[in-house]
């Protein structure tokens, strides 16, 4: 009697498995890291990154030709992740949005199903990963986004002026945009390929904050599945923050532009994947 009981729920459990490995030897997955002068972050992030239990894992490094040598250290390590790391090298340090944008765009041409973003400074903490992409693959959601504020406020090792000035970032945010999204400036993320062939790349005009901020919104305003994770970020240990006042008025003055310019586009509702 015991066994008739537990057998649906047995079966249930079997097919679910089978469901998620069919779904994870279809899909190809993709991190991208833009880098400015990361040399004593950049092999350790690399390596971190990489033996994480995502199948078809691969890491696309975006270099702003850094003076320290950031991208001649990935060419002399590629050949130790058997094609899995890749690496496009541009002119000059031409900002993160655009970074990313350039990444996005490679990622759709070479077939990635899941697109992550991070930082290559270990403040994502690559032990995450799994749990944004099991949002997506288990919870469906379109967009994962490791947050700070989901559960409180996890961040160690800021002081307490950039942490109050980070917390209320989002509440101004969510204010003027009307997201229910409690880290709106998040750059922890994981995107299904749809969000991004659906959202047109080339009206993405920010590069800081506002570029993490725009592209959630567009992400919202089309009807995407959007799941917040909880995570703790920790504040890099190596290298020296990219982080700067201008970033910080470009979000301030960029929300702005963003919803004003809502109200003249229309967003087609796509739903979820």
């Amino acid at each position: 009697m015991f066994f008739s009981k537990k057998m649906p729920i047995i079966a249930l459990s079997i097919l679910i498995a089978i469901y998620i490995n069919i779904i994870d030897a279809v899909n190809k997955n993709l991190v991208i890291i833009p880098t400015y002068n990361e040399i004593e972050n950049i092999e350790a992030i690399v390596e971190a990154v990489l033996k994480q239990p995502i199948p078809d894992l691969h890491l696309l490094i975006i270099d702003d030709n850094s003076p320290d040598g950031t991208g001649s250290r990935v060419k002399k390590i590629q050949m130790q992740f058997d094609n899995r790391l890749h690496l496009i090298e541009r002119s000059g340090k031409l900002g993160l949005g655009t970074a990313y944008i350039a990444g996005f765009e490679w990622a759709l041409q070479n077939g990635y199903d899941y697109i992550f973003e991070m930082d290559a400074d270990f403040s994502h903490n690559p032990n995450d990963l799994p749990k944004l992409y099991e949002a997506c693959i288990v919870e469906k959601a379109s967009l994962a986004i490791g947050s700070r504020y989901k559960s409180g406020v996890n961040v160690v090792n800021w002081p307490m002026g950039r942490v109050i000035m980070s917390y209320f970032a989002s509440v101004y945010v969510r204010f003027i945009t009307r997201m229910k999204i409690m880290d709106t400036t998040a750059g922890f993320k994981c995107y299904h390929r749809s969000v991004l062939e659906t959202i047109d790349l080339q009206r993405i005009k920010f590069k800081g904050y506002a570029f993490q901020i725009e592209m959630k919104f567009n992400t919202w305003k089309h009807g995407f599945k959007i799941i917040e994770v909880p995570i703790v970020f920790t504040d890099r240990k190596r290298g020296s923050s990219k982080m700067s006042g201008g970033i910080f008025n470009e979000a301030f003055w960029g929300v702005i532009k963003i919803k004003f310019g809502s109200f003249f586009r229309k967003y087609k509702k796509v739903g979820n994947v």
